[in-house]
């Protein structure tokens, strides 16, 4: 065999065992991301909280191998987002009278939000080298070109993004942050607004329910809800828990809050561990106001 006809050889090879390679890593890929839709529908939120950790270290692993894996991507900035808020934020603010068990919990769930941000803004990155954090802080000019393909990304960037930032003990500091966050989920309701049930409209509720100062408008929170209630056909607990969290205490806030603690949640099996996440907050809420 010639020494060009061994080359062509070898590169055959090399190029058969790094397609077998992405091959394999897509496979795990799709398994992995479907393993997601299995988790919300699970009744039980202790199983997940033990059984999620090693999946987001496995996608974690498969990333160092395929560092640009859209999917892989995505699994991890939504995965992480929601195993902080619903194992680690929420946790701390039912522990709050541990004060130092519940600081312990906000810092903990702020370095996981900030881990899921970094793999959001590395999917969005993929498609749109242009989108990093700095150029967000300028407004959302550089979302121009995003498109429906984008909205997951989008919305749990600022999921995870806005979420960091209200455990932060430093928000007076980092309020210009509110800037990037505003312009994903502004983007994100314009390229599909019924996105996952008004999954957008819920996470625009926090923000809109902002003091006046920094952006915030009762009247635009309240029609955030109604719009998720909407597309929720009411059975999201958290459009409920959301407005009620913008709202001073009184009758109308733990109206709120009881109207989540009732919501029937296998009436949405899809998602179900969510629901259960957030009434449990609902009825934490209730008691410490009783």
């Amino acid at each position: 065999m010639s020494r060009g006809s061994l080359a062509v050889v070898v590169a055959l090879v090399l190029a058969s065992g790094c397609s077998l390679r992405q091959a394999g890593i897509n496979r795990m890929a799709a398994a992995l991301a479907a393993s997601s839709s299995v988790y919300d529908a699970d009744n039980d939120p202790e199983f997940v909280r033990a059984a999620a950790p090693s999946t987001l270290k496995t996608i974690e692993m498969l990333l160092s191998q395929a560092p640009q894996h859209e999917g892989l991507l995505l699994t991890a900035c939504s995965g992480f987002t929601q195993y902080s808020y619903g194992f680690l934020h929420v946790e701390s603010a039912i522990q709050r009278t541990n004060a130092s068990g519940a600081r312990e919990l906000r810092q903990r769930a702020g370095r996981m939000y900030q881990r899921a941000r970094g793999y959001c803004l590395r999917g969005l990155a993929v498609r749109h080298p242009e989108i990093t954090a700095d150029a967000l802080r300028g407004g959302s000019d550089v979302l121009s070109r995003t498109t429906s393909r984008d909205v997951p990304f989008l919305y749990w960037a600022a999921a995870s993004w806005g979420a960091d930032l209200s455990l932060a003990d430093d928000q007076v500091k980092r309020i210009g942050e509110l800037t990037a966050i505003r312009a994903l989920l502004t983007r994100a309701r314009t390229l599909d607004e019924t996105w996952d049930h008004g999954a957008i409209h819920e996470a625009l509720i926090a923000v809109d329910g902002l003091p006046p100062l920094v952006g915030g408008s009762r009247a635009a929170a309240r029609a955030d809800f109604d719009r998720a209630v909407a597309l929720s056909q009411g059975r999201s607990v958290f459009a409920y828990l959301a407005f009620a969290l913008t709202l001073p205490e009184g009758s109308e806030r733990t109206a709120m809050l009881e109207r989540a603690a009732a919501i029937d949640v296998q009436q949405s099996p899809s998602r179900r561990l969510t629901n259960l996440i957030a009434q449990r907050y609902a009825k934490a809420l209730l008691g410490a106001a009783r």
